[in-house]
């Protein structure tokens, strides 16, 4: 963290009113960006031609995932493994049990999956989380070696899904329809707008972090529950914000990408990452808790793609209410 960023997080935790400001400025500002960011990568989706939903699973998910590999690696590196492990799965839960729940609440219609994705994606999703499961409960640590591991499973996944892509047996039924103003504008120019509004999302994302935690402290808040929850929320806002703005804009088959990929990013990308810097710890209580609430909502997200091969609203529904007892669960063992 820079000396202006030490600065400004001292001013905002000595001031709750500063505090709330900076929240509804940061989503304010975030909003905005998403925006702009959903419509630049539609917009390369559309020069590479690329179906949106692979677009979101490699693109836009390794980019809205850079504040939760930020958090973690810092975390890690500064001693505090059970904020960087407790940030990741979390991560991984607020996204499906928030951020795709809102996307199929507020979507204008139903969403449509490509099938042979969700079903290559899904059970990678259900294999690298039972995998990390397994490395951790032996001893509560997720060591470097295994943090290599998942990286190297990550790095394979990429090339797979870079292969079926060729072979054209992703599908072509997503595919973003042309427009006019896209195809006037540069590659440079679709650059940049995605790299600005990128920086503008995770500039946004730490000052939420930061006022989060600061109201968090001012009410009482457990340290512990800032960390596990408002942490991973916080980190998660560019995931909700993006899937949202997709939504709204009749996008959500990117939206649905960019859970899915994120998910795994999580997992192999952040979770990974952050091992090799330093081994991330678990408590009993933490790993007991988080790991199998994570296979719920990530079960639960699967099955209902799944069926019909769409996300409506009532699905979204489902989905956040299996959040909201999630929530109310922590808060009742923490």
């Amino acid at each position: 963290m820079s000396t202006v960023q030490v600065y400004i997080a001292g001013k905002i935790a000595g001031n709750l009113w500063l505090a709330w400001g900076a929240l509804i400025i940061a989503f304010a500002i975030l909003a905005k960006c998403a925006n702009v960011f959903v419509d630049s990568s539609v917009a390369l989706a559309n020069r590479f031609k690329i179906p949106r939903l692979v677009v979101g699973i490699v693109l836009v998910s390794l980019a809205t995932t850079a504040p939760e590999l930020a958090v973690s690696l810092m975390s890690a590196l500064e001693g505090h493994p059970e904020m960087a492990f407790g940030n990741a799965i979390g991560s991984v839960i607020c996204d499906d049990g928030l951020a795709l729940a809102l996307c199929g609440i507020v979507s204008v219609s139903p969403i449509p999956v490509i099938p042979h994705v969700l079903k290559t994606s899904g059970v990678f999703l259900v294999f690298i989380e039972i995998m990390a499961f397994v490395f951790v409960i032996r001893d509560y640590t997720l060591d470097r070696w295994e943090g290599a591991v998942l990286l190297a499973l990550f790095v394979c996944y990429m090339v797979f899904l870079f292969v079926q892509h060729k072979k054209g047996e992703l599908g072509s039924d997503l595919e973003v329809p042309s427009h006019a103003d896209e195809k006037q504008m540069g590659m440079a120019r679709l650059a940049g707008f995605f790299v600005l509004s990128l920086g503008g999302i995770i500039f946004a994302s730490e000052f939420i972090i930061m006022s989060a935690e600061a109201i968090a402290v001012s009410f009482g808040i457990p340290s512990a529950v800032v960390a596990a929850v408002l942490v991973a929320f916080g980190t998660s806002v560019p995931e909700v914000a993006t899937c949202v703005a997709a939504a709204r804009k009749g996008e959500g088959a990117l939206a649905v990408g960019n859970i899915i990929g994120a998910d795994i990013m999580n997992i192999c990308w952040v979770a990974g990452a952050s091992a090799i810097a330093n081994p991330l710890t678990l408590s009993k209580a933490s790993l007991y808790f988080m790991f199998p609430w994570m296979f719920v909502i990530v079960g639960t997200m699967l099955v209902m793609l799944r069926m019909g091969y769409n996300l409506n609203r009532k699905k979204g529904i489902l989905l956040f209410g299996v959040y909201v007892v999630y929530l109310i669960s922590f808060f009742m063992k923490f």
